[in-house]
């Protein structure tokens, strides 16, 4: 693997935006740049869980009825969105995780919403059934692939702290939903034996204020789609380790759950840990490193390199490809919350989004 020489920066990090409010995870860049950013509730005051940014401004979207929920259980506003994404049709997807500061999720709570950015307006909605978005569910990240069926399909990781692990898989025409690869051993964090991660030169553990530390438990989290479409590649936030399973098993609710699983390949050690995945229209996979401030990038032949490597990167978390030939990332000191520093929040103000070139010319969008 290519990387930097001790602690010096690699690789160019220009900053985009900064936040002095609640912490954000995922972002998304649309085909015309416009940047949505989403701040899930997981204890600071959120005055609105999906956002555009405009003019430096973070400005509810598609507005702010959408951002105020009547309950957990609201089918029709936003409850505690983790994740969105732009598709390659350009239309923006809003991940609800329906959990805010993870609690049990309520039907109508978790559910998939599209926003045409033509008109600002929601265009679909998409619920699960209670047996597909479980109590302990936690949907965590979302990738499209519109070349399946009649209007596409999105894979979704549930990455449960305390309940099964899986993939939702979405049939966007119909909007029917099942659960794929649920509590296999390749969706789960690993044990503290094979697996202790280190961040800012300490062990990384669930620290409460009144009780000895643990493990985080935290499973199948970033989610990627080769360029070909053929594999899905996921891996759980307390592992190293990558897995692929076929797409063409998940989507096919006609397989069962054995051949599904049968598919899942392990690519092996990242040699680091990863909370966001993304991937390019070249064949090449993106991992956060949550543990070295970094983005690594993997290339078509499985050998990793340091696209970017920068100590304001304090836990990367969630990556865009954008047609305008950028990668970029949140900044969210994630690590130094409260419930990992024994009851007290160690984040410093602002929170960052930053953005690092990875070609010369605009790029193919492949999620």
């Amino acid at each position: 693997m290519n990387g930097p020489v001790g602690d010096e920066p690699m690789g160019e990090l220009e900053l985009v935006h900064t936040f002095t409010g609640p912490m954000p995870t995922g972002v998304s860049v649309s085909h015309q740049g416009r940047i949505f950013v989403n701040f899930p509730k997981w204890g600071d005051e959120v005055p609105a869980t999906v956002v555009e940014l405009r003019d430096g401004r973070e400005v509810p979207y598609p507005d702010q009825a959408w951002n105020d929920p009547s309950g957990d259980d609201d089918a029709g506003a936003f409850v505690s969105v983790q994740s969105i994404v732009v598709d390659p049709a350009d239309r923006l997807w809003v991940l609800d995780t329906g959990s805010p500061m993870f609690q049990p999720t309520k039907p109508g709570g978790p559910k998939l919403v599209r926003i045409d950015l033509d008109t600002d307006t929601v265009a679909q909605v998409i619920t699960f059934p209670a047996d597909v978005a479980l109590p302990t569910t936690y949907l965590n990240d979302v990738r499209f692939d519109l070349r399946r069926g009649e209007a596409g399909v999105a894979y979704i990781t549930d990455s449960a702290d305390s309940g099964p692990n899986g993939i939702i898989v979405v049939d966007l025409a119909s909007g029917a939903s099942w659960r794929r690869l649920h509590d296999h051993p390749s969706t789960k964090a690993e044990p503290l034996t094979s697996f202790r991660p280190v961040v800012e030169g300490r062990p990384f553990l669930e620290r409460p204020a009144d009780g000895p530390p643990k493990p985080v438990s935290m499973g199948s989290d970033g989610i990627a789609i080769s360029a070909d479409g053929d594999r899905l590649y996921y891996c759980p936030l307390a592992s190293r380790r990558l897995h692929s399973v076929s797409t063409e098993a998940l989507a096919d609710p006609g397989v069962t759950q054995e051949a599904v699983a049968a598919t899942v390949v392990d690519e092996g050690d990242r040699g680091t840990a990863s909370d966001g995945l993304e991937s390019d229209d070249a064949g090449r996979l993106y991992l956060t490193a949550y543990e070295h401030n970094a983005v690594l990038r993997r290339l078509p032949d499985g050998d990793y390199e340091t696209l970017v490597h920068d100590p304001r990167l304090l836990w990367p978390d969630t990556m865009s490809v954008a047609t305008d030939g950028y990668l970029y990332v949140t900044a969210n000191q994630l690590h130094r919350q409260p419930q990992y520093q024994r009851g007290k929040d160690l984040r410093r103000k602002p929170y960052a989004l930053f953005r690092t070139r990875i070609d010369a010319g605009p790029v193919l969008l492949r999620r």
